[in-house]
């Protein structure tokens, strides 16, 4: 009687249970780098960008990855909030690059970063099914194979979209044919900001050149105001940088702030002069807002702060972030009055008393 024997490696193993045994070591170790990877992400996350939906209940924020993340804010800010209701109820990738900002309308999200501005329908994305709808064809500079998009606003009157990034010009979108109506040029450097007048037809934009230009959107041309902030002895003297990250038009149209190598500061409009500089030390700001008599503004420190009109600080709040690139406020829905701060982290910070931080959502 011949018994037949299943053959075994050099260790006396079966084969076939040796190669199952590499499968799990296989998958283990996928495993382990894909964890590693997800780490590493984390490490090196930069949320750039942020926008609600219309009625609060759902925020979208963009990564340096290229990834948008979507939170359910009213889950997120309910009394029974847990961890898992500041996660991320659905992730998408839009760019190979990173987003580096985003509008909202009633029907669309709107994201852009490097190349082609996307629209998603909000239906879609909250569907968990997101799927590009339309795309603005951003013109390309020719020594880069493409145009890096920095800044978005949306005037809701007539549904035009500005936007203004690394080739120094600002554009005016009709999203009715997805063409240029008109284009703004004068900046010599990349424009990373863009704020509407509320009561007028004007826009502003702040460029790394060091400038913040007025432009009337009803005609094309040079523009119609310019200011310089490094040029100014007192805006530029805690710095020799001339480059602007942020400006932001009051809501009476009569004022401006803006800043970043030069300190952050307030300007008459009508003089075109700074009245009140904001001294924070060693930050240089890539944010700020009107806020009913405040001036809430973010940069280069781990903080946001609050600043009355006289240029007197009221508080500093922490944040997650050590730089912070994007503040949101959102104040049209009384159950969802809340501001966010990101910046260099994976976390947005949520502030439901702008006075303190609540929680923070979480990108992983």
């Amino acid at each position: 009687m011949f018994l037949t024997c299943q053959p075994r490696g050099i260790t006396g193993m079966p084969e076939s249970q040796r190669f199952m045994k590499e499968q799990v070591k296989s998958r283990d170790l996928l495993l382990q780098d894909e964890q590693i990877q997800e780490e590493l992400r984390k490490q090196h996350m930069n949320v750039f960008a942020q926008c609600y939906t219309l009625d609060g209940k759902h925020v979208a924020t963009g990564n340096n990855f290229g990834i948008v993340a979507i939170y359910n804010m009213t889950a997120a800010l309910s009394s029974g909030a847990n961890e898992n209701s500041w996660k991320p109820a659905f992730k998408f990738k839009v760019f190979d690059g990173a987003v580096y900002t985003m509008v909202s309308t009633e029907t669309f999200l709107i994201c852009a970063g490097w190349g082609d501005i996307k629209a998603y329908k909000w239906t879609d994305v909250l569907s968990k099914d997101p799927k590009v709808v339309w795309i603005l064809r951003v013109p390309h500079l020719d020594n880069l194979g493409g145009n890096e998009t920095n800044a978005m606003v949306l005037n809701s009157k007539d549904q035009t979209l500005f936007s203004g990034g690394g080739d120094g010009v600002v554009y005016c979108w009709d999203l009715e044919s997805g063409s240029v109506k008109t284009s703004f040029t004068g900046h010599k450097d990349y424009i990373q900001a863009l704020s509407l007048f509320h009561n007028s037809d004007q826009l502003a934009s702040a460029a790394e050149d060091g400038s913040v230009r007025i432009w009337d959107t009803r005609t094309p041309g040079e523009a119609v105001a310019m200011m310089e902030p490094y040029k100014n002895e007192e805006c530029s003297k805690s710095s020799n940088e001339r480059w602007l990250g942020c400006v932001q038009v009051s809501p009476s149209d009569d004022w401006l702030v803006c800043g970043g190598g030069p300190s952050l500061a307030l300007w008459h409009l009508r003089s075109l002069s700074p009245t009140t500089i904001f001294d924070a030390p060693k930050c240089h700001p890539y944010a700020a807002h009107f806020y009913e008599d405040t001036v809430i503004s973010a940069g280069s420190t781990p903080h946001v702060y609050h600043w009355n009109l006289s240029g007197s600080l009221k508080t500093q709040v922490p944040c997650s972030s050590n730089t912070v690139y994007n503040i949101a406020i959102h104040l049209d829905n009384r159950d969802n009055k809340v501001m966010c701060a990101s910046g260099s982290s994976h976390k947005t910070d949520i502030y439901t008393n702008f006075g303190y931080r609540a929680f923070s959502l979480d990108f992983s």
